[in-house]
């Protein structure tokens, strides 16, 4: 068996032994439910609150599905990306610093298959979490609202997906350069984060970027993101997966001589 597929049966066994491979679909699934439940139950909610006069009629516009859905990664644009950002941010930098990896190191390591079997293993996890949690929300909205159109749905799932792909890179490649956990966790959550707050302030100037991934995702409700403005941001996201794997690739060799033995 090649080394790759001997490191991915490795990978998945830490996930298991750690739990990843549950609670972090459960946290995405969890936030997928309460979108659409919150949004139904609102005015019951605010109306059990009290301190209302008497005779008060709460009225809510009744949400669009789309908005509901919408909302979601709206959630995981925020608590997603953290928690993913704090799941894998020790995944290379963690073992280097408490000496697991010496045991790895100390025998013919092919880098390359060592960091893609972690980056594959995050990658079908954080994907697999993100999914669940999307289909939860798909299936009660559908349950407390009205359907959603079947073929929208996949695009906006499959849209935000390679977003998710673009968010696990670089926790990874930021794990593969840097000297800890801490500080693979304080790079990536200022790439992701920064680069968001910059992109709603000035994101008007330019419509091509990874960071207009969650954008055109929801936009598949609306008939669609423009199609050239979409196609390039996909294919710069590729490219930007494929440069941040190469530099973890790389990082994950040049820095294996500062292992804690």
């Amino acid at each position: 068996m090649n080394q790759f597929g001997i490191l991915m049966k490795k990978e998945w066994r830490e996930n298991l032994r750690n739990y990843k491979l549950f609670w972090i679909p459960a946290v995405f699934i969890l936030f997928g439910i309460m979108e659409p439940v919150s949004n139904y139950f609102l005015p019951q909610i605010l109306d059990s609150m009290g301190n209302l006069p008497e005779g008060t009629v709460l009225e809510f516009p009744v949400p669009e599905p789309e908005q509901i859905l919408s909302a979601v990664i709206g959630q995981y644009q925020l608590i997603g990306l953290l928690i993913l950002t704090l799941a894998y941010m020790g995944t290379i930098a963690g073992e280097r610093r408490n000496g697991t990896a010496t045991l790895l190191y100390a025998r013919p390591l092919s880098f390359r298959a060592y960091f893609l079997s972690k980056w594959a293993m995050a990658s079908i996890i954080a994907l697999l979490s993100v999914w669940l949690g999307l289909l939860a929300g798909y299936y009660y909205t559908y349950l407390l609202f009205v359907s959603i159109d079947l073929l929208n749905f996949v695009q906006f799932i499959a849209t935000y997906s390679l977003w998710i792909i673009v968010v696990v890179s670089v926790v990874l490649a930021a794990s593969a350069v840097s000297p800890n956990a801490g500080a693979a966790a304080a790079a990536s959550l200022a790439v992701l984060f920064v680069s968001q707050i910059v992109d709603g302030l000035l994101g008007t100037y330019w419509t091509v970027s990874p960071l207009k991934l969650p954008a055109y995702a929801a936009a598949w409700f609306g008939g669609g993101p423009v199609a050239s403005d979409f196609w390039w941001s996909a294919g710069i996201s590729v490219l930007l997966i494929i440069g941040l794997v190469a530099l973890g690739i790389y990082f994950s060799a040049k820095k294996a001589a500062s292992t804690k033995v």
